[in-house]
């Protein structure tokens, strides 16, 4: 094994975080949570499943209500926007303000629906919401955490349900899908294909 040729590469100072330096595609989904008398929704793009179970987990920090409304009321939501909910999902990251709540602001400016189970807010129009029990939390990632949750109840939109019948290029060309470019970049997903697994691949 040969080392690593540098020739087109940059070295990267790791003493200073790498990730406003390159690009990575991440997920984009907006958290909701119940804080005091109203309701809080954020945008968080380090998102993801936590191994095949039904288990989901997501990068917050302490210096967010997020984190402390999970700490205090044990739930939360998960919506995934689609690609034509840019705005909405952008605005639910809205700063806070002496003049207006932030839950004000929610309810009154923004498209929600309140979960099935949980008394937290979800995106309407979503394609698919998780419904979500607080598991754990894992401190210590500088100040950032991973929030962790148990999916208690899943709705998927009938137009992205996976049906074995249906062929999924297709489906996704028509229902094209959200993702987050960081640092600052979305982009839709419609063009897919099938992954080249090798023979007798096993998970």
């Amino acid at each position: 094994m040969i080392i690593l040729q540098k020739d087109n590469f940059t070295t990267l100072d790791i003493e200073l975080p790498i990730w406003d330096r390159i690009f990575t595609v991440a997920p984009l989904v907006v958290i909701g949570t119940k804080e005091d008398k109203g309701y809080d929704l954020a945008p968080k793009h380090m998102a993801t499943p936590l191994g095949f179970g039904n288990y989901f987990g997501f990068v917050c920090t302490s210096r967010h209500g997020t984190y402390h409304n999970i700490k205090a009321y044990k739930e939360f939501s998960v919506s995934f926007p689609s690609p034509e909910q840019i705005v909405t999902t952008s605005l639910s990251s809205s700063p806070r303000s002496e003049e207006i709540s932030k839950s004000q602001g929610i309810i009154e400016a923004l498209p929600i629906v309140k979960a099935t189970l949980m008394d937290v807010p979800m995106i309407k129009d979503a394609y698919l919401y998780f419904e979500c029990e607080l598991y754990k939390i894992i401190d210590g990632f500088d100040d950032y955490s991973i929030i962790t949750g148990l999916i208690k109840a899943a709705h998927v939109h009938n137009d992205y349900l996976r049906v074995s019948e249906q062929d999924e290029q297709e489906q996704l060309y028509q229902n094209p899908l959200l993702a987050y470019i960081s640092t600052g970049r979305f982009a839709k997903i419609a063009d897919t294909y099938s992954f080249p697994f090798p023979k007798d691949f096993k998970r």
